[in-house]
């Protein structure tokens, strides 16, 4: 079992080092990396996916439980203990849901069909187009593939570090994946311009000229406001998924939710 990872600084866009002495992730933490776009976060991101060693543009290295990884666990999929879903995740691959899932499962040795199926249910809290086991994943939509692709990563990858790259883009349904991820023992790292999610997690990373440029510990003022954040936000899904079936606005849904 991963405990922890620890990301030692690099250099920024002009070749300066980076101000930090190390960034320790432990198993359970929830970490949001912000910044203007440009600054850096996909790098960020990027570096912690390749458990760098010095050896791409940022010069960062990143060690697993205080020692550098192998080469297996760096270039070897099987191995590897870090899954990254991006905005731009598309499976090409003209399979089922359920023969997509099954190939994944059987690679780590799961047989049992149930785990598939709990896949299947746990993708569908994600996102209100439902997906069924009988769908290409071809034509999944940008939602329903991010879904199904965390909810894998959770039950079938297993994986002990999962890196979300701006997914609230896909029109997820982000809080349920915030409130299951806490709870995994995992370690979560976002890449985001919300600010729910970027409130949500317990440390965020704030980006700046490709460096690292402060790191804060979530505090009472801020779950407040990601409590009061959150409630909008809840409302806003509900309006979506209403023109998303193709109904109209009534004054009795405003009244229900907009009092």
């Amino acid at each position: 079992m991963l405990n922890k990872i620890t990301i030692f600084p690099g250099v920024d866009k002009t070749g300066c080092l980076e101000n930090f002495a190390y960034i320790t992730l432990k198993a359970g933490d929830t970490v949001s990396i912000v910044g203007p776009t440009g600054s850096g976060k996909t790098a960020l991101i990027t570096d912690i996916e390749l458990l760098a060693q010095e050896d791409t543009i940022t010069r960062r290295r990143v060690l697993i439980d205080g020692e550098p990884p192998s080469n297996e666990i760096r270039y070897n999929p099987a191995m590897k203990p870090i899954v990254m879903i991006t905005q731009n995740t598309k499976c090409f691959a003209d399979l089922t849901v359920e023969e997509f899932l099954q190939i994944h499962a059987r690679a780590r040795k799961i047989y049992d069909k149930k785990a598939i199926l709990a896949t299947i249910d746990l993708a569908n809290n994600f996102t209100g187009e439902k997906i069924q086991k009988e769908h290409k994943v071809t034509v999944l939509s940008g939602g329903q593939t991010r879904s199904l692709l965390i909810a894998d990563a959770i039950l079938i990858g297993a994986a002990p570090i999962i890196l979300l790259d701006e997914i609230e883009n896909a029109g997820i349904f982000k809080q349920e994946v915030i409130n299951l991820i806490q709870n995994t023992g995992k370690i979560v790292v976002f890449v985001t311009h919300d600010p729910v999610i970027a409130l949500l997690t317990k440390t965020r990373i704030i980006m700046e000229n490709g460096a690292v440029k402060n790191v804060f510990a979530q505090n009472e003022l801020e779950i407040k406001a990601a409590k009061n954040l959150l409630e909008l936000d809840k409302k806003i899904n509900i309006i979506r998924e209403v023109l998303r079936a193709g109904k109209e606005i009534t004054s009795d849904l405003i009244a229900v939710n907009f009092a």
